[in-house]
């Protein structure tokens, strides 16, 4: 019997071992990707062929002068990138936007919705570079638990510029758990509503769901280890970092959206999201047959229309609350 505690006590050690590497791995492997947004070449291609012209949009307005860069000290002490630009009719303004990228992108992958945004809802627009992403400093990306401080302090950036009492957080995968996890926080009075596309429900959930789908592995023990490395280098643990449960503290209008063909961030995610949201006023869209993060491409003016009405109600919400 002793000899079989001791052949199990070593294979459970050895198992937990090769966790500790393996985690090591899993922690750089996500959280310090080769490219992180700093590929703005290839991003301006990708972006260009998903929305054409676009490009030439933002450098004519980036070049004038309309789009301007900024920077501030963010969460650890990095210096944070931006861009921001007024509504197009500035006198009429209807609000701010502050629209936040996914994944490994930089504030050019989201065009897109920042010209929607400007141009046809005209609303100002802040979009930052998220930590370790495009021009942002950092260690590692932060998967939207840290950034959510450094969103909240570009909001106020923008309140500063132009003093709007109404203000939307926008963002799309990451960006959009980003977002989510932004309205669990305590949170000046004219950050008024969120859109979230496609956000998944924590990292310990989405991470499963990566080794499962890209390695064939279980969580533990490597996703376990993974969080304790990450716990040590960066402050916040995978389970720590949850949609779900900033969103049971969020009582601010919220339109919730995902793509009917997601499997990157699983479509299951948006139901367990928008039920985790019990206070205040919340939408819902599926996009019919769209994939990770295409829920604008494939249907631009349903989606600007959702948008759109989506506001107007948060507005009317807020207003009477006020």
């Amino acid at each position: 019997m002793k000899s079989i505690n001791s052949l199990l006590a070593l294979a459970v050690a050895a198992v937990l071992a090769g966790g500790c590497v393996a985690g090591r791995y899993m922690s750089d492997y996500a959280l310090k990707p080769e490219e992180h947004g700093n590929d703005f070449e290839g991003d301006r291609a990708k972006t260009e062929s998903r929305y054409p012209g676009i490009i030439a949009w933002y450098d004519n307005l980036h070049g004038s002068g309309v789009f301007r860069d900024t920077t501030i000290t963010g969460e650890g002490g990095y210096k944070l990138h931006a861009v921001f630009a007024p509504a197009s009719k500035p006198a009429e303004a209807c609000g701010t936007a502050v629209v936040v990228h996914g994944y490994t992108d930089n504030h050019i992958c989201f065009l897109n919705l920042v010209r929607m945004y400007r141009d046809e809802l005209n609303y100002n627009v802040m979009v930052p570079d998220l930590h370790y992403h495009g021009e942002s400093e950092g260690r590692a990306i932060q998967m939207g638990w840290l950034d959510r401080l450094d969103v909240i302090r570009f909001a106020g950036l923008a309140h500063n510029i132009w003093n709007d009492d109404f203000m939307v957080i926008h963002g799309v995968s990451m960006g959009a758990a980003t977002t989510m996890m932004v309205s669990g926080e305590e949170l000046p009075g004219y950050i008024k509503a969120f859109v979230e596309d496609c956000g998944y429900t924590s990292v310990w959930d989405q991470f499963a769901h990566n080794l499962k789908d890209s390695f064939h592995l279980p969580p533990f023990p490597v996703l376990n280890s993974a969080s304790i490395v990450t716990k040590n280098r960066y402050g916040w643990t995978f389970k720590e970092a949850s949609s779900v449960k900033q969103l049971a503290k969020c009582d601010k209008p919220m339109l919730f959206i995902h793509g009917e063909c997601d499997d990157f961030v699983p479509t299951g995610d948006v139901y367990k999201n928008f039920d985790a949201k019990t206070k205040g006023y919340k939408e819902i869209w599926i996009a019919p047959g769209s994939e990770h993060a295409m829920a604008y491409k494939d249907h631009p003016v349903e989606y600007t229309a959702r948008v759109r009405s989506f506001l107007a109600k948060a507005k009317e919400i807020t207003s009477r609350k006020d």
